[in-house]
């Protein structure tokens, strides 16, 4: 099992599960989360994951290369480029784009290459001091192709990310979190007690409000605020029609927790 998948409660616990070669993928690997991912996606008692790595030296170091030095030299690769249509797993979470539940990395370690694009495409990243990122491709004659050249460029300013992609320079957490590339630092042994903080906090709101806002969000990302407005967002109608839309003001006015349902 490349590919751990636990549901407790309301969350959903992914973890890439080959530490012996620090959770590299596979086509195998993606095969299995492309399951998984269907399935998170279309579970309406789950309303958040948490995505990491078996042990507590990688999240992930991406293409498993040694498999693709295998399949180039039998003669079974094909030329590779952006995105995954086509190939196992697809589509992959990097080209989920309309995945409204939220997804948490937690980062204990190596976050390089596919899996550092795969902490980009999460909602949240909380990672550990110990973490680091990069994207060496243009080291490997390869492209950040599961969207770090997109998403980098998006949420770093423009030099700042081209500085590493265009090296493959590496980033400490420290520096990540000063680039504003994750959502916060602590120490290894505190980093499960901190995801839980944030899966708390997720859970306490109404989960058609937080599928509302993120499909918005990135809807909007690239629009002109008038458009942004006039938009159609199907997660926001269900929100604006459903039970949870009247019992958040309720519970309020009853001075209460509110009971949210999902509906």
């Amino acid at each position: 099992m490349r590919v751990r998948y636990e549901k407790r409660g309301r969350v959903a616990h992914v973890t890439f599960n080959r530490p012996e070669v620090l959770n590299a993928m596979d086509l195998a690997t993606h095969e299995e989360l492309s399951r998984v991912w269907d399935d998170f996606e279309a579970d309406d008692d789950l309303w958040v994951a948490v995505l990491t790595g078996a042990g507590d030296r990688a999240f992930s170091v991406g293409q498993d290369l040694k498999e693709l030095a295998v399949l180039n030299e039998n003669g079974t690769a094909r030329p590779s480029t952006f995105g995954s249509r086509g190939k196992p797993g697809w589509p992959r979470l990097t080209e989920r784009f309309s995945l409204a539940k939220p997804v948490i990395a937690k980062v204990n370690g190596y976050a390089l290459g596919g899996g550092f694009e795969i902490a980009l495409a999460c909602d949240l990243i909380i990672a550990a001091d110990h973490a680091t990122f990069g994207l060496p491709e243009a080291r490997l004659g390869l492209i950040p192709g599961a969207g770090g050249v997109f998403r980098l460029t998006r949420q770093l300013p423009y030099r700042t990310a081209m500085g590493l992609l265009i090296t493959g320079r590496r980033l400490s957490a420290a520096q990540a979190l000063e680039y504003g590339l994750v959502n916060e630092v602590v120490p290894g042994e505190e980093l499960d007690a901190c995801v839980d903080s944030w899966v708390a906090d997720v859970l306490n709101c109404a989960p058609l409000s937080v599928r509302a806002v993120k499909e918005a969000a990135q809807t909007s990302a690239n629009l002109p605020l008038e458009r942004a407005f006039a938009t159609r967002y199907v997660w926001e109608e269900r929100r604006m029609h459903s039970e949870d839309a009247l019992e958040g003001p309720l519970a309020f006015a009853d001075k209460r927790p509110p009971r949210w349902r999902g509906r």
